[in-house]
């Protein structure tokens, strides 16, 4: 069984975000990044899909500056098997990424495609809907774990996602409104993952080091055929709206009277 999982290089949250003057986008000087957390989700279920279904492999992809490498470095270093990373510098939007992620499908042909829901920077939520549709595969979107009566030292160690015992089909579950549904998909299938599927594990020493051995393949858009131009365009950045300052009430008849005649929440 292959695997394929994307990752894709963001600003870490916790660095300190600011706007461009021209309002074109953030100020990237100066700025950390990491690995999108919801992709580090899908590095690690699809390594314990692997452990689990054992002999298979996981691929780990992802699309942005040579930089980004060392996101897929980071895969490798959780235990992905090998990289790939089509290099191009600039905007991409989620269109164009997805159907950059068609040619990496059609050339790798994995069983299974498992992503983040979303990446942390845009929020877009898009791109493995897009994918889907363009590869005319079935999907399941915010995959989460379905709750179970196991310890948490054994649902640590389990894939979230069941294969079938044919490796037809896989069944996945996730929260909604009502409770938790449980789907299944045939393969080969598109899945995005959401928060509660698991914990991802911290990559050991050893692991770091063999990563630095490990294969990563790079390609360029045009090498693929892909045409990149977006057809989302930001037309302007601006920050949050500052805070005003709190104000102290000397009683809870004034509190509630400003809540009612001010506020207009009571």
């Amino acid at each position: 069984m292959k695997i394929l999982v994307t990752v894709k290089r963001v600003e870490d949250w916790e660095s300190k975000i600011k706007v461009r003057p021209d309002q074109s986008w953030i100020i990237t000087e100066g700025v950390n990044y990491r690995a999108n957390p919801f992709d580090e989700i899908g590095v690690e279920e699809a390594l314990r899909l692997r452990d689990a279904n054992a002999p298979s492999e996981v691929v780990v992809v992802s699309i942005g500056p040579a930089a980004a490498g060392a996101e897929i470095r980071s895969g490798l270093a959780m235990g992905a098997d090998r990289g790939i990373l089509v290099k191009h510098d600039g905007f991409l939007d989620s269109d164009a990424v997805a159907r950059i992620l068609v040619k990496i499908v059609e050339k790798e042909k994995p069983d299974l495609v498992v992503m983040g829901k979303q990446a942390v920077d845009v929020d877009d939520n898009v791109c493995g809907q897009l994918l889907a549709e363009y590869l005319g595969y079935g999907q399941v979107t915010f995959a989460s774990k379905k709750e179970s009566l196991e310890s948490p030292e054994e649902k640590g160690k389990k894939a979230g996602l069941k294969l079938s015992a044919d490796k037809k089909s896989l069944q996945c579950a996730r929260e909604v409104d009502g409770g938790l549904e449980v789907l299944e998909v045939s393969l080969p299938a598109i899945v995005t993952v959401d928060l509660r599927l698991n914990v991802p594990r911290y990559a050991s020493l050893p692991n770091i080091m063999k990563a630095k051995k490990k294969t990563i393949e790079e390609l360029l858009p045009a090498a693929l055929g892909v045409d990149i131009a977006p057809k989302v365009k930001v037309v302007k950045v601006e920050p949050p709206p500052l805070r005003t300052a709190g104000i102290k009430v000397p009683d809870v008849a004034a509190l509630v009277k400003k809540l009612h005649e001010e506020a207009k929440v009571v």
